[in-house]
């Protein structure tokens, strides 16, 4: 009787319930909450699904992501007024940007119900929110008119390479590139611009994709389209990163300009993943993002959402703080939590965080690790 029972699906990355300060303990969210390296909150990527109907290698191989797999329950999600009420939170601390991501976002049903909710919410000086979303392009050409009426301002399409037969091996479930391509021209039809377009770059897998699939955005688009390079990324435990598989972004770089002439170009905001060059002649820009070689933990501004309420302070951890219990649980009193008991416990989460994992490994200085797995890429996004 009133038994309890935890999915283990729900129990896969550990979490600790966060604190609660007491009430004399806590002020009201200014906007200004920085952590201990004094890098401020300012965007927050919301996974809404840990479900992805590619198997790419570097984050779900088909050999552990199979038909066996428990994926999170239905229940176990949050729901989009629990998503909305937890962003709403987070932009008094400070966030202005909001990613949603997966797995892939676009298998969460009727997921623009969830961009109508999140762009009536308002900073604290009354500005909306800069509101986006990262995608396999799959299903672009069915929702990217709704994704656009309900309030997206800007997507991210991943496309690793443009030969068909390339693509197909990556995506590992036989998917065609024609409609990932059919997609990135539904949004632009839809008014999701500019687009950018990421290709993670593996060595001696797609690195010879590099030029083509350069050459026929700037071809095609005109500049409409920004090209963003990464570096394979050693995160998670399945993909079986090996360093000498990452071609550094410099590298990269100097293959392109021997073909199209580029200049760098200042970054746009603080924390800016990619570093950015634009194409000499005018037809647009690139960019890179170098989380191996060059590390950029310390402007990291990101915070991260898990589809069921765990929020992890970098891309690289084990462990996560459950804000679902805070959502869904009640205080000794019986009471279920304001928004500013929520908030105060962020604000201490964020006010603790010192992640630099990145710049630690660049050092040879990263930990081995406790023995606990780190969370996965298809559960927490890019």
């Amino acid at each position: 009787m009133g038994e309890t029972f935890i999915p283990l699906a729900d129990l896969r990355y550990a979490a600790a319930l966060p604190r609660v300060p007491a009430a004399h303990e806590t002020r009201p969210p200014d906007g200004l909450v920085a952590d201990r390296l004094g890098r401020p909150l300012h965007d927050l990527r919301i996974s809404v699904t840990d479900r992805c109907n590619f198997r790419c290698s570097y984050c779900m191989p088909k050999e552990v992501f199979d038909r066996d797999y428990k994926f999170l329950p239905q229940s176990s999600l949050l729901s989009f007024e629990e998503i909305t009420r937890l962003a709403r939170i987070f932009v008094a601390h400070g966030v202005a940007k909001l990613r949603l991501t997966g797995g892939e976002p676009l298998l969460r049903k009727h997921v623009e119900v969830l961009i109508a909710q999140l762009a009536t919410l308002r900073t604290p000086e009354g500005q909306p929110l800069d509101i986006t979303l990262t995608t396999n392009g799959s299903l672009l050409t069915r929702k990217a008119r709704a994704l656009h009426d309900a309030g997206l301002k800007r997507i991210t399409v991943s496309l690793d390479a443009l030969d068909d037969a390339i693509f197909r091996r990556m995506n590992d479930v036989d998917f065609p590139v024609a409609d990932v391509l059919a997609g990135i021209d539904a949004a632009l039809a839809a008014g999701l611009a500019p687009l950018k377009v990421n290709m993670v770059v593996k060595r001696g897998t797609n690195d010879h994709e590099i030029v083509p699939l350069a050459r026929h955005l700037r071809e095609r688009y005109a500049g409409r389209v920004v090209l963003r390079f990464i570096e394979y990324m050693d995160v998670g435990a399945t993909n079986g990163w090996r360093m000498d598989e990452v071609l550094p972004s410099a590298e990269v770089r100097n293959r392109l300009a021997r073909h199209f002439p580029l200049e760098p170009l200042d970054p746009t905001a603080r924390g800016e993943t990619a570093e950015r060059w634009r194409y000499a002649d005018g037809s647009g820009e690139v960019g890179f993002i170098s989380s191996v070689t060059q590390a950029f933990c310390h402007d990291c501004n990101r915070a991260r959402l898990s589809t069921e309420g765990k929020l992890f302070m970098c891309l690289f951890a084990s462990r996560g703080h459950d804000l679902r219990a805070l959502l869904r649980g009640r205080r000794p009193d019986g009471q279920g939590y304001g928004d500013e008991e929520i908030a105060a416990a962020i604000g201490l989460l964020w006010g603790e965080r010192d992640d630099r994992y990145s710049e630690l490994r660049g050092a040879g200085q990263a930990a081995a690790g406790s023995g606990e797995r780190r969370i996965e890429m298809h559960y927490i996004g890019g």
